[in-house]
C-alpha cells in the first residue's frame, strides 16, 4: 500500500521550475545584476529589456498589452491590489459582488473591506461548482464597484464562466476582477477579448518561480484605474513600488511563453490521464464521488470524495503520493473546505475528499500507480472500519 517510488499530484499547490526557466534566471541573476530603474547606464538598461520583453511574454499568454501587466509578488498580492486598490477610491464604500468559491486571498480580504463598511454579496455556486453568470448579473446594483470571481477554482478544478460575467459587467459599467491564478496556462485567456478589467496571475502554477506574479490592468477605455498599495519608487506605472526582481520577472516571461506553445497539447494529455485516473480508480471504489462538474474543469485536476475514509487517514496511508485535502494555502487549519462545503456537502463529507491534479511531467504510469495505491489503501482502511 505505500511501496513504490513518489508521485507528485499536487500541480494546483505548485509545480517544479521548469529547466529552461531555471536557466534564464540563472543567466540573470549572473550576468545582468543592474537594477531595472537605473536609465543611466548599460547595467540598469539591459536588466529594463530583460524585463520589458518577460512583460510582453506574460502578455502574450493573456492576449493583453505590456504596458498593461504589472509585476506583483504573486496573486496574492495582485489580488489584494485589485480588491484593496479599486476600494480604496471611492470616497464612501459600496457593493462588491463576488461567489462562494473564491480563494483566501480574494474571500479574506473582501472581510476586511466588508469590515470597513462595504457589502460584499457572495453569489452561491451550484452543487456542480460552478457559479451561473445570471445569478452574478442579477447581484449587480447601481452602487456595485466590482465583481471578483476566479476563473478556476483552486481546490475543486471547475471552470467558472468569467467571459460571460465580464460581459454582464460591462453591460453595467462595473469592473470585474478575474483571479486566473489556477487558469492562466492551461486554458484560453482573451483579457481583451473577454473584457476584463482586472486579472490576477501567478508564476509558480505554470512551472515558473515561487514569489512573482502579476496584476493586468486594463489600460484601453473603459480604463480601469487603482490606488497603489505599495508606496515609493515610480515602479509599475505607479501601481507596484519596490526594485523590480529582474530574475523571477524573467522567469515567469520564459514560464508565460512555454505554457502558450504547451497549452493544447498539454490539455489534451492532461484530460486523458486525468480519464485515466478517474476510471481506474472508479473501477475500484463502486462509490468513488467527483466533486464538481465532470466538463467545466481543469485538464488533469480531480476532486474525489472516498465515502467514509477520513481525508488525512487516506493519505497518511499513501504517502508516497503528493496529493492534497485542499489549497496548500489553508491546509494547516484543519477545517472543513468552503469550497467543498459550497457543494452542499456536510463537514464529514466535505472529510473525505482529496484533489488530486497532474501536471506536465506526470506519466501514465505514474498515474496507474497512483490510483492503484490509492484503491488499495481505501480498501484496506474500509476493511480495518469494518465497511468494506
Amino acid at each position: 500500500m505505500t511501496s513504490g517510488q513518489p508521485v507528485y499530484l499536487d500541480h494546483l499547490a505548485t509545480t517544479p521550475v521548469d529547466p529552461a526557466v531555471l536557466a534564464a534566471m540563472t543567466d540573470v541573476l549572473r550576468e545582468h545584476f543592474g537594477n531595472a530603474s537605473s536609465g543611466t547606464h548599460a547595467y540598469g538598461w539591459s536588466a529594463q529589456a530583460l524585463a520589458e520583453n518577460a512583460r510582453a511574454e506574460v502578455a502574450a499568454l493573456v492576449s493583453c498589452e505590456p504596458r498593461e501587466v504589472v509585476f506583483t509578488s504573486g496573486a496574492t498580492e495582485a489580488n489584494n491590489l485589485a480588491l484593496r486598490g479599486t476600494a480604496d477610491l471611492w470616497p464612501q464604500p459600496g457593493r462588491i459582488v463576488t461567489t462562494t468559491l473564491e480563494h483566501s486571498s480574494v474571500d479574506r480580504t473582501l472581510d476586511v473591506l466588508a469590515a470597513r463598511g462595504w457589502q460584499v454579496v457572495r453569489v452561491p455556486c451550484g452543487p456542480d461548482g460552478l457559479v451561473p453568470a445570471a445569478a452574478v448579473a442579477d447581484a449587480l446594483t447601481d452602487d456595485t464597484r466590482l465583481v471578483a470571481v476566479n476563473a478556476a477554482q483552486n481546490e475543486l478544478g471547475t471552470l467558472q464562466p468569467w467571459a460571460r460575467i465580464a460581459a454582464a459587467c460591462r453591460e453595467r459599467g462595473v469592473v470585474c476582477h478575474v483571479d486566473a491564478a489556477q487558469a492562466a496556462g492551461k486554458v484560453p485567456l482573451d483579457f481583451r477579448a473577454d473584457g476584463i478589467g482586472l486579472l490576477a496571475l501567478s508564476a509558480h502554477k505554470i512551472y515558473g518561480p515561487k514569489g512573482v506574479g502579476a496584476l493586468v490592468v486594463r489600460a484601453r477605455e473603459p480604463r480601469v484605474e487603482l490606488r497603489p498599495q505599495i508606496t515609493g519608487g515610480g515602479q509599475e506605472r505607479g501601481l507596484r513600488a519596490g526594485t523590480l526582481n529582474v530574475p523571477a520577472v524573467v522567469g515567469m516571461g520564459v514560464a508565460c511563453r512555454l505554457a502558450l506553445a504547451r497549452r493544447e497539447r498539454d490539455a489534451a494529455r492532461l484530460r486523458e490521464q486525468g480519464a485515466r485516473l478517474y476510471a481506474r480508480l472508479a473501477d475500484r471504489i463502486a462509490d468513488l464521488v467527483l466533486n464538481g462538474d465532470a466538463r467545466a474543469r481543469l485538464p488533469g485536476c480531480l476532486n474525489l470524495r472516498f465515502p467514509g475514509v477520513p481525508a488525512g487517514e487516506l493519505m497518511r496511508a499513501v504517502p508516497t503520493l503528493a496529493l492534497s485535502a485542499g489549497a496548500a494555502c489553508t491546509s494547516g487549519e484543519g477545517r472543513p473546505s468552503a469550497a467543498l462545503l459550497a457543494l452542499g456537502l456536510n463537514a464529514e463529507q466535505a472529510g473525505c475528499c482529496l484533489r488530486l491534479s497532474l501536471g506536465r511531467g506526470t506519466t501514465d504510469a505514474e498515474v496507474d500507480a497512483a490510483a492503484d495505491r490509492l484503491a488499495a489503501a481505501v480498501l484496506e482502511l474500509r476493511k480495518e472500519k469494518g465497511t468494506a
